[in-house]
């Protein structure tokens, strides 16, 4: 079916009208699948590496690091190379690279070396965003203009309800079913692998949508001007520049708060590792309640009003709070923890707030939108790279974690500012007429 027919109205299915494309169905599965492997490590691997080495906190700091400058650098080369060769092929390419170098991870950490270990992680951070992003960029190609907000918020809900909430769910069952302690968390890791390639293997073979394949980029333009769009477009338009750090802040907290929330909950309050899992498992379980619910609001209300008031103000102040009510509970206490949950889920909510930048940015360059989505994947994968810098420079200038958390906040306050120029015509209705035409 071409796409003209898919996005005529009379064809629309249910799933269409709530925002899922219908024929990208199984592929939103797939990402739930494939994240919920991926995110399997997310609460453990810092305190994991650790042990296993005997390393102090600032050098697997450190190489959680290099594993999210990978992330970043994969991240562009999602949308970039999506439109080169089509996004399966991306796909393909991302979920080969996961499986053979987590291999290569879970071998170097037996071998307890170290420079094995950053290495193999390292690489293993290309895997995920080529998968994950690469399939948002088939969703912008094949959703309707006046529904990006949704379908964005429901790839969102995929990736979210994986990394990290299915995922340390998994965790928090494998882990002691086979012995507890570092030897689970192996076992958890090892069949996070099958996971990854369940999710695969679904979008893969269910998803028959002609787009998949195709190169998207304009027929005139070579390889190395595809290949570099994203960062020529963002060189060109400040909006763009801007969308771009708005988004790599978005998230940007959440993966430092992997990082030193896990000590933090686990064992200075003394809560344990399966209650910070538990806790996890909340805090992103309410992100995806709502991550569709933003999409719809920012259709309705504004997409950057939405980022604004919702994603960036109020990612600030559940923040502060997932931080702060933890500590001035009683430590171990079990009404304390719960009231600690409810603390983290108000940051769970709220970032949801951020879905329409996943809108916005293709909206800032309609002739560019590939382009523009490179830089949008970019910035989400740098989001574990800057959360994770963010850490590892303020356990070196001495902060401790309560300076990390403070940062987070100021890069909030500076988001707060930029997204106040991504206005773009949301409501235009020639947009919204081009968008069912094509």
């Amino acid at each position: 079916m071409s796409s003209a027919a898919i996005n005529d109205p009379r064809n629309e299915t249910f799933l269409d009208r709530i925002g899922i494309p219908h024929s990208l169905r199984w592929g939103f599965l797939g990402v739930l699948v494939f994240m919920t492997g991926n995110g399997t490590e997310s609460n453990f691997i810092s305190p994991h590496i650790e042990s296993v080495l005997g390393s102090p906190e600032a050098t697997v700091a450190t190489i959680i690091t290099g594993y999210s400058l990978a992330v970043l650098i994969a991240s562009y080369l999602s949308g970039a190379l999506a439109d080169l060769w089509g996004p399966r092929r991306v796909m393909t390419l991302g979920v080969t690279v996961w499986v053979v170098f987590e291999i290569l991870f879970l071998l170097s950490l037996q071998l307890e070396s170290m420079p094995l270990v950053a290495l193999t992680y390292f690489l293993r951070g290309f895997g995920y965003p080529l998968f994950a992003f690469a399939f948002l960029v088939w969703i912008n190609v094949v959703t309707p203009y006046s529904r990006n907000g949704v379908a964005v918020g429901w790839f969102y809900v995929m990736f979210t309800g994986g990394l990290p909430t299915l995922g340390s769910l998994f965790a928090i069952g494998m882990i002691p079913a086979f012995g507890g302690a570092t030897g689970g968390e192996t076992a958890a890791m090892v069949g996070s692998t099958a996971l990854v390639v369940a999710g695969y293997l679904i979008t893969r073979f269910a998803v028959k949508e002609e787009h998949g394949d195709k190169r998207l980029a304009p027929a005139g333009e070579t390889n190395a001007q595809v290949i570099t769009a994203g960062l020529r477009l963002t060189a060109k338009n400040p909006k763009i520049l801007m969308g771009f750090l708005v988004r790599l802040i978005n998230t940007a907290p959440q993966y430092g708060m992997f990082i030193i929330l896990p000590t933090v909950i686990a064992v200075d309050l003394g809560w344990g590792q399966s209650r910070w899992l538990t806790m996890t498992v909340f805090v992103y379980a309410t992100n995806i309640l709502v991550n569709a619910v933003f999409g719809w609001i920012g259709d309705k209300w504004g997409w950057r009003r939405t980022v604004q008031w919702f994603g960036v103000f109020g990612s600030a102040v559940g923040l502060l709070l997932w931080w702060y009510v933890p500590q001035a509970v009683p430590a171990g206490s079990t009404w304390g923890f719960w009231v600690s949950v409810a603390a983290g889920c108000v940051f769970g909510c709220l970032l949801a707030g951020f879905v329409p930048m996943g809108a916005i940015m293709p909206a800032l360059a309609p002739d560019h939108k590939g382009a523009a989505m490179a830089m949008y994947t970019t910035a989400a994968g740098g989001s574990a790279f800057l959360g994770s810098g963010v850490v590892a420079l303020m356990l070196a200038l001495g902060t401790g974690n309560v300076g990390v958390v403070w940062a987070f906040v100021a890069l909030y306050a500076a988001a707060f500012v930029m997204v106040s120029f991504l206005d773009v015509p949301q409501d235009a209705k020639e947009l919204r007429e081009t968008s069912v035409a094509h």
